[in-house]
Parts: C-alpha cells; structure tokens; sequence
C-alpha cells in the first residue's frame, strides 16, 4: 500500500477513532506516514504526538490499547476514520470518550 496518497497535503492527518461496536467518537488524533504504518502493521493504534514531537502508542502506558478493525479514508484522502475495539478509556482524564464536554445543546429539537 502506497502511503504517500495520505500525506500529499500535509506531513500530519487527523484521524477520528471510533468505537466499532456503538460509533461513539472517542477522540481525535494526528498520523504521520510512520504512525499510520505501525498502526497497519501491528494492527494497533499509533499516533504523533504534536506536544511532544514523538511517536505514540495509545494506550501502551495506561494499558488503554486501542485494537483496529477498519481504517477508512475520507473521498480527499486527507483524513482518517479508525474503528477500534477499545480495552478501556480514550480520554486520558478516565472518560470513555475525549468529547464529554458539552459546549451547546439545542433545546428545541
């Protein structure tokens, strides 16, 4: 697989990671070329680390892994959808997921 179609735009991809069983959006993180191989050639997720300029294993500290089923790509192949399995939390506060701070909600619908 030829990598470099991700990465003609921008040496970093955003990618949503998912919970394959519920579709939850658990959070969103960066891939370089390096993060998305060893992500496809162990079969989990790696990151890069934009605070700390390094690669990143989620889960390898917190035992938190995330273990993928599909890796989509979206129709300008700029950004990434991960479904995962995940052996616990996201968010490295303990929540399930990175998005439980609710900002807005329209009470109208």
């Amino acid at each position: 697989m030829d990598l470099d179609i991700y990465f003609k735009k921008s040496e970093l991809i955003p990618a949503v990671v998912t919970d394959v069983n519920t579709g939850d959006v658990l959070m969103v993180a960066y891939m370089n070329k390096e993060s998305l191989r060893l992500t496809l050639e162990t079969g989990y997720t790696w990151f890069w680390s934009r605070s700390r300029q390094e690669l990143w294993n989620k889960g390898a500290t917190s035992g938190n892994l995330q273990k993928v089923v599909e890796i989509f790509s979206d129709c300008d192949d700029d950004t990434l959808l991960v479904k995962v399995i995940p052996a616990g939390p996201a968010c490295h506060t303990g929540n399930y997921s990175c998005f439980f701070k609710s900002i807005y909600k329209n009470e109208n619908n």
